[in-house]
């Protein structure tokens, strides 16, 4: 769709808890593009329900590897490439999980937490480089992943919908939407924020 209508695209796969693999993705942008003006740092994945006592070892890791030093990884290569234009816009995924606490989520919720700690460090480290380093944390969106923890349970559905005081789920253009406003100039002067994209769960 991209090259349909004049603009160049390019994918390649990449599993954020590598480093080599992350190396080669921003390489692979450089080499095709020639520089990285924006980064939107999405990759993640739920946890099954547990409690902190049951979470095993290896679940914590999982959750951590992937949501947390995902976005650690691609930062660390993203911000010298920016650095070196002297601009540049990163926007990482946290998670309404990452401004309140969760029963059941510990690793999913500490993960985004730290999500939200790193982009505010990283802020402040890079700000007068000319680098906007903020995330996006959204409530409940209607994704597969939402899916999976619904689990074609209608109630668990309606629960969710209630909480919200918009009444409703929100939809991944609607995150998108925000993610490209942090990103574009007309957030020139916003840096280190965590942006709830939740109607209203959080107030």
């Amino acid at each position: 769709m991209v090259d349909s209508l004049g603009g160049k695209a390019l994918f390649v796969r990449c599993d954020v808890r590598k480093e080599l693999e992350v190396q080669h993705l921003l390489q692979r942008t450089m080499d095709t593009f020639g520089r990285l003006d924006c980064a939107f740092n999405n990759a993640g994945i739920e946890e099954k329900g547990t409690t902190l006592v049951n979470c095993t070892e290896s679940e914590w890791d999982n959750i951590m590897n992937a949501n947390l030093k995902g976005v650690w990884l691609c930062m660390k290569y993203e911000i010298p490439i920016m650095e070196k234009q002297g601009i540049g816009a990163i926007v990482n995924t946290s998670s309404v999980a990452g401004l309140t606490g969760f029963p059941d989520s510990p690793a999913y919720t500490a993960s985004k937490h730290g999500v939200v700690g790193l982009t505010e460090a990283a802020a402040i480290e890079f700000a007068r480089a000319n680098v906007r380093i903020n995330a996006v944390c959204p409530g409940p969106i209607q994704t597969a992943m939402i899916e999976r923890f619904i689990h074609g349970d209608e109630k668990i559905r309606k629960q969710l919908m209630e909480s919200e005081p918009m009444g409703r789920m929100g939809t991944a253009g609607e995150v998108a939407e925000a993610v490209f406003w942090l990103c574009s100039e007309h957030a020139s002067y916003v840096t280190g924020v965590a942006l709830p994209v939740d109607g209203g769960y959080l107030a």
